[in-house]
């Protein structure tokens, strides 16, 4: 039987990735920040919850790892990200927010594979998937949608380069890593930052949907996409991408950096 680890794994599209894996028969993994798993109801039965991963400990990479001991993963998925809007005006940015934010999408997942991988737990075949965001493209930033929300943004432009370190390292090891942008989603994250008022404009899709997306993409993934950036969904909710690519682009659709 197949395992997933799901990094980020209580909320939105990590929640949908767990419920998904486990009625597709995969062993799951989810990290839990809390002490233990999710109430009966909440998450389907037979989830191996990891509790008390924290992106923002330095030892999240050895809590993890110890916790899965000699149990190898064939998927590891670090979904988990934050997002506190930031401008050049009275609010401006936050110092605390930006080390949040940048820690949680580009650093942390680096203590993680590096920990996985000194444990031998991932192997030929083993597949990363680093969930990052459109948001992470220099190239696709335009006018059109302005400047702001700098260390959203740039985190996860760290976290596409992280990704594309990450699969030279372990290319010879036979492990794929694939930086992927879900799709816009209708998640308590993109509302809590107001994002809402352009959900049915910007044609974004439930968590279920993005990981029903997600989990085709990984299952067909192999090593000749290491190190890609992608849009699995395509261009239909990148409002930038035919102002910068142009049209008739295809899907999925590989996304510049």
């Amino acid at each position: 039987m197949p395992s997933v680890l799901i990094v980020g794994a209580t909320r939105g599209l990590g929640a949908s990735l767990v419920k998904k894996y486990a009625e597709s028969g995969w062993t799951v993994y989810g990290t839990t920040r809390s002490t233990e798993g999710p109430k009966t109801g909440d998450a389907p039965a037979g989830v191996k919850w990891i509790p008390k991963v924290d992106l923002m400990e330095k030892t999240v990479g050895s809590t993890i790892a110890g916790y899965l001991g000699t149990s190898a993963v064939d998927a590891l998925i670090i979904t988990a990200g934050h997002f506190t809007t930031e401008d050049l005006d009275d609010k401006g940015p936050d110092w605390d927010e930006e080390v949040r934010m940048y820690t949680t999408s580009s650093i942390a997942p680096v203590f993680i594979v590096h920990a996985l991988h000194k444990a031998g737990l991932l192997g030929a075949g083993s597949k990363i998937v680093l969930v990052s965001s459109e948001s992470g493209s220099i190239a696709l930033r335009h006018e059109k949608e302005g400047g702001g929300n700098y260390a959203h943004h740039a985190s996860k432009a760290a976290l596409n380069m992280t990704g594309k370190l990450l699969s030279l390292d372990l290319k010879a090891a036979g492990v794929t890593v694939s930086v992927i942008h879900p799709g816009f989603m209708r998640t308590e994250m993109t509302k809590g930052v107001g994002f809402d008022q352009y959900w049915d404009a910007g044609g974004a899709v439930t968590p279920d949907e993005a990981a029903q997306t997600l989990f085709d993409w990984t299952e067909n993934l192999d090593i000749s996409k290491t190190g890609q950036y992608w849009a699995p969904r395509g261009p239909r909710d990148i409002g930038t991408a035919e102002p910068v690519l142009g049209k008739n682009l295809s899907t999925p659709l590989q996304l510049p950096w």
